[in-house]
């Protein structure tokens, strides 16, 4: 199995976070994606990825492609340890709480959306910090108020085991720090935050590359 990732994408750190935790052996290769060198753009890779984007798994023959998508297949085909646990309704919860990031928070805080703001819209780094921290906010006070008092919240997200709603929480607040957002804000994230790093295969996930 072969990962196409990136050191600071948080769409890749999701792949590497569920690899490690399942305990599935992988081999990475890590991209260049500045505009310098730009190896996303190869017609190579555009062949795999026609986005140009990471991640992007390849197993066996097979290519997978999207964050989300790479993790429902590898629950499906490596089900243990679980990040889908419980009855439709519980996978319907943890599936919601991750898109408040993957969907909302993700996309408009990455590297080829502020390097858009930079060059095209000509938007200074104060007009950047201003953007990402409005949507780190926005998606981050949605996703507090869900779980803040929440029954099903314990330990992690939803239960007392990881899911793929903490795969998706731990690189938007490793995110949010870097940009200068307050995480302290965000008091039942940041202690969720905090029991996921205590976890190896967390941990290895967001510092591998």
């Amino acid at each position: 199995m072969k990962l196409y990732t990136h050191s600071s994408s948080n769409a890749a750190y999701h792949v590497r976070i569920t690899l490690n935790y399942k305990q599935i052996p992988y081999d990475p290769e890590y991209l260049l994606l500045d505009e310098a060198t730009g190896e996303h753009r190869n017609p190579e890779y555009l062949d795999l990825n026609p986005l140009g984007m990471v991640p992007t798994l390849i197993d066996g023959r097979r290519v997978y492609r999207q964050s989300l998508a790479i993790l429902e297949y590898l629950e499906e085909v490596y089900p243990h340890p679980p990040i889908l646990p419980g009855s439709s309704r519980d996978r319907e919860r943890i599936r919601s709480l991750a898109q408040i990031i993957v969907t909302h928070t993700d996309p408009l805080t990455n590297a080829r959306v502020n390097a858009f703001l930079r060059n095209d819209l000509g938007i200074d780094s104060k007009g950047r910090k201003k953007w990402n921290r409005t949507w780190i906010r926005k998606g981050l006070s949605a996703l507090e108020h869900q779980i803040a008092g929440n029954p099903a919240t314990s330990t992690y997200c939803h239960g007392d085991l990881p899911t793929l709603a903490d795969i998706c929480l731990v690189p938007v607040v490793a995110c949010a720090t870097e940009k200068g957002e307050d995480v302290e804000r965000y008091p039942t994230i940041t202690r969720i935050y905090q029991s996921c790093m205590m976890l190896s295969a967390f941990r290895t996930g967001m510092e591998d590359g």
